[in-house]
């Protein structure tokens, strides 16, 4: 409350009480209650959220599409992803190896071989050097195998066995890998050498080579994603043309026109997201527990990548909804009333 002195006719001074409008009364300065703009903007988002679910029922043959073609779209680019992820993993397991396996040749005399084993520990820059005859090797195959599997080479042993003797050599200095690995070849009886180098090598250009193949496929997909939600949402435009031109005759802002359609694009996002994410890490899981029966690649975990990939997922997903939203309404936004019933 506060007090107001004003003359009156007969000249005498009247105090009179007003109330403060912005305060005891809970009113604003037009006089309508304070929280009615909070209400009328919940009233509105909800309305567009409404419009935009709508929207999507209307044209669910076309919507499914859009899900379809963007979870596509996020399945190959989350795939790639993975897959220089455990590329990467696995190059650097390689480049932190610092030994390796020296076969000797088929059916040479073990005198012989220990005889190579004792020139390879002579060589400058051995750690170490262990002998690995071809009995100890196919037991080893066995046990990785497992019972269940071990019995398939059971007849493989003995004079039968077709693996030859090794020796497992571990190097001091990495920096001479290579020259090391030449000496070791020109020693007599030495047939091969397991050269992670190599490995490295060949891993680098077939992670190059998926990684620039999936990159042309991920951008002609994207573009298949913009063009299909765009005409999904221009379809459900068409539909609603004769609503348009009576709102934007009453008054309405292009903005009020355009967010329920925007509305669609993104829910469409996030639906393709949370759905690409599930078929991914379900996809993986059961591909490296497979993986993990029939070799000895250890893949990375789905558990610690979860999480940031569906974030990912969600929000590539919403914002290719947004784009395709903004592009198909934009364009015919610029139009006047009659031209928007006449498309």
């Amino acid at each position: 409350m506060k007090r107001v002195s004003e003359k009156t006719e007969d000249g005498q001074n009247q105090v009179k009480e007003e109330k403060n409008l912005t305060g005891q009364t809970g009113k604003d300065e037009k006089g309508q209650p304070a929280a009615s703009h909070t209400s009328k903007t919940l009233e509105s988002f909800t309305y567009l959220l409404r419009e935009g679910v709508q929207n999507i029922w209307s044209n669910r043959s076309m919507s499914l599409a859009s899900v379809a073609v963007l979870v596509s779209c996020l399945l190959l680019t989350g795939a790639a992803v993975l897959f220089s992820m455990n590329i990467n993993a696995a190059m650097k397991n390689v480049e932190g190896n610092n030994s390796v396996k020296v076969y000797m040749k088929q059916n040479l005399p073990v005198l012989s071989s220990v005889k190579a084993g004792q020139e390879i520990k002579k060589l400058p820059n051995i750690k170490n050097c262990e002998y690995i005859p071809k009995d100890q090797a196919i037991e080893n195959v066995m046990g990785m195998l497992g019972e269940k599997d071990a019995s398939l080479l059971s007849g493989m042993t003995g004079k039968d066995n077709p693996l030859p003797d090794a020796f497992q050599v571990s190097f001091e200095d990495l920096s001479k890998y290579k020259d090391t690995v030449a000496r070791i070849k020109k020693i007599s009886g030495v047939e091969s050498i397991n050269d992670y180098s190599d490995v490295a090598a060949k891993l680098t250009r077939l992670d190059h080579m998926v990684t620039t193949g999936g990159s042309w496929v991920i951008v002609l997909l994207s573009l298949v994603s913009l063009f299909i939600i765009s005409n999904t949402i221009r379809a459900t435009m068409f539909s609603r043309r004769l609503e348009i031109n009576i709102m934007k005759s009453v008054g309405a802002t292009n903005w009020f026109v355009r967010v329920p359609f925007i509305v669609e694009g993104v829910i469409i996002g996030l639906l393709s997201g949370l759905l690409a994410s599930l078929l991914l890490q379900l996809l993986y899981d059961r591909l490296t527990s497979t993986l993990m029966s029939i070799t000895f690649f250890t893949p990375l975990s789905m558990g610690a990548l979860a999480a940031p990939m569906t974030g990912w997922f969600i929000l590539a997903g919403c914002v290719f909804g947004a784009l395709g939203g903004i592009i198909s309404i934009s364009r015919y936004l610029k139009k006047e009333g009659g031209d928007i019933v006449d498309w």
